[in-house]
């Protein structure tokens, strides 16, 4: 079998020049059993990344794996066309903890596809493609969905389906409001939202919001923030697409969907990637009339799968079985207190909730908010990488930490990964 040089440079002469990779020498991660994976030459680390957040409870779980299995050896396939059992026994139960009222669920393949259902949804019943986002926002890779990202380093293209207005409250630390307190940041962004809206004249369909935005490395607004722009909306007629494809299923250890930290309820919830520990799975929540209103005919051919469904349920009743919530609001602030406490120079912010934490890295001396040091969190990134442990980065300069190990974290594993995190920074200082 070739090493990873060789699987680099085939991976670089077949798949597109734009998908980025990790590492100046990248890893082939060949297995993965609960919190850590193994590389191709047998190193093991510690998985503080998940796949991008979507290992949601462990890897190679058993109850997944068995589920998968079973359901492989009697159809993997069959199309929405079809009744289907596992698809409506996942989307009862992902309706009955939605917390949305007369819920109904349609399934995807993907964040992406089920923020493109929820535009769609949305435009459609409000006969409008006027679209409201987050400044610094990401809601997926396809043409409408990088039409609302609000964070340049996502969007390959100016072309769009959507006329989209963006509004301040992705987040505090480098915001315009940023000193203010919780109650005045708030009064503020509502204050930019309705001089938006009254400046875009006719209907707008949506605002679609993360509550912690996660390319843009974990930011977010004050608890409420959404809230107040829901009351806004609300009279005005215009829905509110929650888009929970990283924060939902209990990640942030205070709530189940990050909406839930901001007194409203949303029209329409957008998930993914946890749910499916892995198998490609996404989807909409949204009330009776917000998803039956679509004239038209429609199917799914691989949302919903038998095999995926049923990996997705046996995943989603480990989680609701073990309380993996609470065990995110046990282990979270281990993390999130033991980084804060550390006050290294090139330490920014550290932000987040529950196992969903971000650390900005800014170069020592330069003020506050300090300006950005992608360069530091590429060698922290690095550092940790040779200690053996994973962590993602994002944030629109690319200099924010990204820490979300799976649910099943351990006490002992998160003061490892925080040990390897301190001293990684640590070496990597000026």
């Amino acid at each position: 079998m070739s090493g990873p040089d060789d699987l680099l440079a085939r991976t670089r002469a077949v798949l597109p020049s734009w998908l980025a990779v990790y590492y100046q020498e990248p890893i082939e991660i060949e297995r993965g059993e609960g919190r850590h994976v193994w590389d191709a030459d047998g190193r093991r680390y510690l998985d503080f990344f998940g796949g991008i957040l979507t290992t949601m409870t462990a890897h190679a779980l058993p109850e997944v794996t068995k589920a998968v299995s079973d359901q492989a050896g009697r159809i993997i396939h069959s199309s929405t066309l079809y009744l289907n059992r596992p698809m409506v026994e996942l989307a009862e139960q992902i309706a009955a903890v939605s917390d949305i009222p007369d819920a109904k669920v349609f399934l995807t393949t993907s964040g992406t596809e089920a923020n493109d259902t929820a535009l769609l949804l949305a435009s459609s019943l409000r006969r409008s493609n006027q679209i409201l986002a987050l400044r610094n926002s990401y809601h997926g890779r396809s043409f409408s969905t990088v039409a609302i990202t609000g964070n340049r380093t996502w969007s390959p293209t100016s072309l769009s389906p959507f006329q989209v207005y963006y509004v301040h409250g992705g987040q505090q630390y480098r915001s315009p409001y940023a000193g203010l307190s919780d109650g005045e940041y708030i009064a503020a962004c509502v204050t930019d939202l309705n001089e938006v809206l009254d400046q875009a004249g006719g209907d707008v369909a949506a605002l679609i919001a993360e509550p912690i935005q996660g390319v843009g490395g974990f930011t977010s607004g004050p608890d409420g923030l959404l809230g107040a722009f829901a009351d806004v909306l609300r009279e005005r007629g215009i829905l509110w697409i929650s888009d929970e494809v990283q924060t939902g299923w209990g990640r942030t250890g205070e709530h189940f969907w990050g909406w839930q930290a901001h007194g409203s309820t949303p029209d329409i919830v957008t998930f993914a990637k946890g749910i499916g520990n892995g198998l490609s799975m996404g989807g909409v929540i949204a009330r009776a009339e917000v998803m039956d209103c679509l004239g038209a005919n429609s199917i799914s051919t691989f949302g919903g799968s038998p095999l995926t469904s049923a990996g997705a349920l046996a995943n989603l009743r480990y989680l609701l079985d073990h309380d993996l919530q609470g065990n995110a609001a046990r282990h979270g602030p281990t993390l999130l207190d033991g980084l804060r406490a550390h006050g290294s120079p090139i330490i920014g912010d550290v932000r987040g909730k529950g196992l969903m934490i971000g650390v900005e890295l800014v170069r020592p001396g330069t003020g506050s908010p300090g300006e950005p040091a992608p360069e530091l969190a590429n060698a922290v990134l690095e550092a940790c990488k040779r200690r053996g442990l994973l962590v993602g980065k994002g944030g629109l300069h690319g200099n924010a930490l990204r820490i979300a190990p799976p649910l099943t974290l351990t006490a002992e594993e998160a003061e490892e990964g925080l040990a390897i995190l301190v001293a990684a920074i640590e070496e990597v200082t000026p």
